[in-house]
């Protein structure tokens, strides 16, 4: 009986803990297909992206597809999708892998950011938050990157990029 009544006592303290811990703590970037217009539409092409530390050696995109820094697997009839972003680099370098039936064309995508530490709570991991503060990118198959929203947190609602692909009239 005894050691029932213990049990009882610890789950009945053990369950008023009250750390507010957030559950869904993704920080990730949002980004938005549209046309020239900023009318959203679905890719028809599919969309992969990859993203590596490059330190001046030649770019394999067969060998990057194949690796396990793949972020987003071929990607198709979608308008929006998020990526995540570091916390541990100043600039993130990304590979966005577009395929059509027929070849696969390459941009480069480079995101200059200053990362914020974001404390919950003491008993809470620290996250990180980001203020994108440059963005650069080839022109291959991305006629425009457009920063809407500088501020990256917990919001998976904001939308941080809009794409404009040249195929888009």
């Amino acid at each position: 009986m005894r050691k029932l009544l213990f049990f009882f006592v610890v789950v009945c303290l053990a369950a008023c803990s009250s750390i507010d811990c957030p559950v869904q703590n993704i920080v990730s970037v949002q980004y938005e297909v549209c046309d020239k217009a900023g009318k959203a539409f679905a890719l028809t092409d599919s969309l992969s992206v990859v993203t590596t530390r490059v330190d001046g050696e030649n770019i394999d995109i067969t060998k990057l597809l194949n690796s396990n820094d793949v972020t987003l697997n071929r990607l198709i009839g979608k308008s929006s999708f998020s990526l995540p972003i570091s916390y541990s680099h100043p600039e993130d370098v990304l590979f966005f892998c577009f395929t059509d039936t027929v070849k696969t064309v390459v941009d480069t995508v480079w995101i200059k950011k200053d990362d914020i530490p974001h404390f919950e709570s003491v008993d809470c991991n620290a996250a990180f938050f980001h203020e994108i503060t440059d963005v650069r990118y080839s022109r291959h198959y991305i006629d425009s990157l457009v920063l809407l929203n500088k501020t990256v947190n917990y919001d998976q609602t904001t939308v941080h990029f809009r794409l404009v692909p040249k195929s888009s009239d």
